[in-house]
């Protein structure tokens, strides 16, 4: 009889391991399924703001600039010039002059940048070459601000998607790691040598025009990148913390997050022991009122404020305060 029993015993705990393994092999496949409908969600809103961002750009091109033979910056730069002095196809320009940096973008950032790239690039030269876009002003100065506007929201919005429509950034990117100049340095080199043969090749008005354009396009792409809301890191250091973090909590109503310190040297001369040091992200609107409050509660808390490209994660929308 213990045989038989013993039988029963291993296959009560087989049918138990396939109960474990099935109840695991569903719990991975839900958080695969999970993980797939994210990585959609994501890819479609990157998708979507590649669109619009090709619409928009072909929109400040054709109602903007090119009926006034402008100029901006960049790869889009150089396909406008050589579209107004030799008369190009600009779609097909924007194809060829990307096509390098599409493959070092591959190299120097990833498969994926390279495919929205390529998506971005060649949706921009199908909206260029088949659709009509009425010409909105000849006023120059109108065409060089609104101009750059819709090209820079263009470019931005793709930027947020995953991809680009100019090259320049990755160029730039190359070019920085073979130099010692920065990416900032790099493309205003470029731009200077496009704007130069501009004034050469066509008039210095149209060049000054379209230095303007791509000032305009340049601070419509950082509007576009940086989100509305321009965030502004806060580090305090204070002997009141705990105060100050239940004034950012409470009256803000913003994340804090507390870092474990230690004194070293301040305007009472050397000091030892532990501090709290309290860290927290609010927006540049929340500067004024977080001064006062801190003022209020510790004249003497040292506070340094940053500023912030981008954020994610975290609690960075306000809480709802009771």
């Amino acid at each position: 009889m213990k045989p038989l029993f013993e039988d029963i015993g291993v296959r009560a705990i087989r049918k138990i391991d396939k109960r474990s393994a099935s109840a695991k092999t569903k719990r991975e496949q839900a958080k695969a399924f999970l993980i797939l409908r994210r990585i959609l969600r994501r890819e479609t809103i990157n998708g979507f703001l590649i669109l619009i961002g090709v619409f928009s750009a072909a929109f400040g091109l054709k109602s903007f600039l090119l009926s006034n033979d402008f100029i901006d910056g960049g790869i889009t730069g150089i396909s406008l010039l050589l579209n107004a002095v030799f008369g190009f196809p600009l779609s097909w320009l924007i194809i060829v002059l990307n096509i390098p940096f599409m493959v070092m973008g591959a190299r120097l950032i990833s498969l994926n940048f390279m495919f929205k790239t390529a998506i971005g690039v060649l949706a921009l030269a199908m909206v260029l070459a088949l659709v009509e876009f009425p010409v909105m002003t000849n006023d120059k100065l109108l065409v060089s601000v609104f101009g750059g506007f819709f090209l820079g929201a263009g470019i931005g919005l793709t930027m947020r998607g995953g991809g680009v429509i100019d090259g320049t950034e990755v160029m730039a990117i190359a070019f920085s790691k073979r130099t010692g100049l920065t990416i900032g340095d790099i493309i205003l080199i470029v731009n200077i040598i496009i704007f130069g043969f501009a004034a050469w090749l066509l008039s210095f008005e149209t060049a000054l025009y379209s230095i303007l354009t791509y000032l305009s396009a340049s601070k419509t792409v950082d509007f576009i990148i940086e989100g509305i809301e321009e965030y502004t890191g806060v580090t305090i250091i204070s002997a009141k913390n705990e105060e100050i973090r239940l004034m950012i909590t409470d009256t803000l109503g913003r994340g804090v997050t507390i870092y474990k310190g230690s004194r070293g040297f301040g305007k009472t001369g050397e000091k030892k022991g532990e501090v709290d040091i309290i860290y927290s992200v609010i927006t540049r609107l929340e500067v004024a009122k977080l001064n006062a409050e801190i003022e209020k509660i510790d004249p003497a808390a040292f506070v340094i404020m940053s500023s912030i490209k981008d954020t994610k994660g975290g609690m960075i929308k306000k809480r709802v305060l009771h």
